[in-house]
């Protein structure tokens, strides 16, 4: 994984394989990332005591043909329903994989959805993919459903934070196709790396600019509103100062990791978030 290629030649036209075998290398990137604000990595278990890098790859392992067949799914013009199963699905092998621990519940919903927007965008057009593309599939195919599935009460920690402080659910924000992956993430990401940044400093400036602006229900059960407020702040200020770029940029992430770590506090909304940014950097490699 760790020599994969960041993305796709722009002419390509990526397989269904492909699309779900680009999930799982957009997994490894979001975990081999450090220093993370309060996130598991490769050397460090964040703010988490129940979960390390082992428990994530096995996770990620468990995962690898949920990715390709809900992209097979897509291709099919499946419903929701079907691909909720899916999901399902993915989420008992994940558990099982780890123990019980949830890992990757936020990708497993996320990578699933846009993995069978991009196979519902490959049969539907030549060429290579398109953001747009992409998210103009998921609005048309599940738009409708994901709207209802939103207004379901959760029974998930952050889902009942989420209502609790009156904030964007993850449902929610898939109901609208995602707007802080394809109006911030992404662009923060392909902006990067136009400035010449390595892959490694592009990906961890994009965490930062999801943290500022995205309503992490992770964040908030662990931490309240305030606890969001503060990660908000502290990412935005990251970022005001000049973000990953100048000479002091590492050391002043590894800074504010380490006090999301004493308050207990970690941006797994973010963390899917940016995951699913270096997927569409895979597999929609032009504009």
């Amino acid at each position: 994984m760790r020599n994969a290629a960041l993305s796709l030649a722009p002419e390509s036209r990526p397989t269904l394989t492909a699309i779900g075998r680009a999930a799982t290398l957009a997994l490894y990137d979001e975990l081999s990332l450090s220093p993370k604000p309060g996130l598991v990595t490769l050397i460090d278990s964040g703010s988490h005591d129940d979960m390390d890098a082992h428990t994530f790859m096995r996770s990620l392992f468990s995962l690898r043909g949920y990715f390709v067949r809900i992209a097979e799914a897509g291709s099919a013009g499946a419903d929701f329903a079907v691909l909720e199963q899916h999901g399902i699905a993915a989420e008992a092998r994940m558990l099982a994989a780890t123990g019980g621990i949830n890992t990757h519940r936020g990708a497993i919903f996320m990578l699933g959805l846009l993995c069978a927007a991009a196979g519902a965008a490959l049969r539907e057009q030549d060429g290579p993919l398109h953001p747009a593309a992409l998210r103009d599939a998921l609005r048309r195919h599940w738009g409708d459903a994901l709207a209802r599935r939103s207004q379901r009460p959760s029974a998930l920690p952050g889902g009942i934070a989420a209502r609790r402080h009156g904030l964007r659910s993850a449902s929610e924000e898939a109901a609208l196709a995602f707007p802080v992956l394809f109006e911030t993430a992404l662009p923060a990401l392909r902006k990067a790396l136009a400035r010449g940044l390595a892959p490694r400093l592009a990906r961890l400036d994009t965490l930062f600019h999801i943290i500022a602006v995205l309503d992490d229900s992770n964040l908030a059960h662990r931490g309240g509103l305030a606890g969001l407020r503060d990660a908000r702040h502290a990412a935005q200020g990251f970022l005001d100062r000049g973000g990953i770029a100048r000479p002091e940029g590492l050391q002043e992430a590894q800074a504010i990791a380490d006090d999301f770590v004493r308050q207990r506090l970690s941006p797994g909304g973010a963390a899917d978030t940016l995951a699913a940014a270096c997927w569409l950097q895979r597999v929609c490699p032009g504009p």
